[in-house]
């Protein structure tokens, strides 16, 4: 599987184009960001094969994330994604793999898929885990995660996981719900979602994280997508990236 991070502040893009990646079946999708600081730290920590940036964000430009990196060393491949195209000059002077415009259409999204699968040597049936990780990753799925350790203020608070109802994104930070107190954390939904490995806890939506044992019913939205309501009153937006995952946690 090729491993992907996406970087685009508006949120209906992002889910787009996670949406047609994995379609293909060929892309995991391992973060996303929508701002500079956010995507610098999230690529840092998830070290994708493939960081899909947009040119266009509200506190810099995907240009300056590519130079950044490129002054890092990052050896991820990078292809804008973007409305504009009178970057695509200066993107193919950073070596960027490919240059995709706004609105996306499928098959060339597949194209680009292709296309990185032949620079990185991914068999179309590559499992979801490289050999030379197998092994870690396996003993990572053993380790379910009973406490999640977050960043309050000055304090670390200690959550026991099955008492968390919901995750939601604010403002770039976390914000933790669990049965009668809510946490803003200084750490990133994604950052949370990766410290994550329990059974319960699922991504339904870019802006949320899920504790299924805590929803009371799903009812069916517009496009695709469903409303989860949740028991403390709560609704969270499933968003059709999600969807199957949803369906498939659940037993639907």
């Amino acid at each position: 599987m090729i491993r992907a991070f996406i970087v685009d502040d508006e949120p209906l893009a992002r889910d787009e184009l996670m949406y047609l990646l994995r379609r293909t079946k060929r892309v995991d999708i391992v973060g996303e960001a929508e701002s500079y600081e956010e995507a610098l730290d999230g690529i840092q920590e998830t070290t994708p094969d493939v960081i899909f940036l947009d040119i266009q964000l509200s506190d810099a430009t995907g240009i300056e994330i590519a130079e950044r990196l490129k002054e890092d060393g990052c050896q991820s491949a990078i292809v804008f994604a973007t409305a504009y195209d009178e970057y695509a000059l200066k993107a193919f002077e950073l070596n960027a793999t490919d240059y995709i415009l706004k609105p996306y259409e499928e098959a060339r999204i597949q194209q680009t898929v292709e296309k990185l699968a032949q620079r990185l040597a991914v068999p179309a049936s590559q499992p979801a885990a490289a050999s030379g990780s197998s092994v870690s990753a396996a003993s990572k799925t053993l380790e379910r995660t009973e406490r999640l350790a977050v960043t309050v203020d000055e304090r670390i608070a200690v959550l026991h996981v099955d008492r968390i109802i919901f995750i939601e994104s604010e403002e770039g930070k976390a914000v933790v719900v669990t049965e009668g107190q809510r946490y803003k954390v200084s750490e990133a939904l994604t950052v949370l979602e990766r410290k994550l490995n329990h059974p319960s806890m699922l991504r339904v939506h870019r802006s949320y994280l899920v504790n299924v044992d805590y929803v009371r019913e799903i009812e069916p939205w517009f496009h695709s997508t469903y409303v989860m309501k949740m028991k403390d009153g709560a609704s969270i937006p499933v968003s059709r990236t999600y969807v199957k995952d949803l369906k498939q946690k659940l037993g639907l």
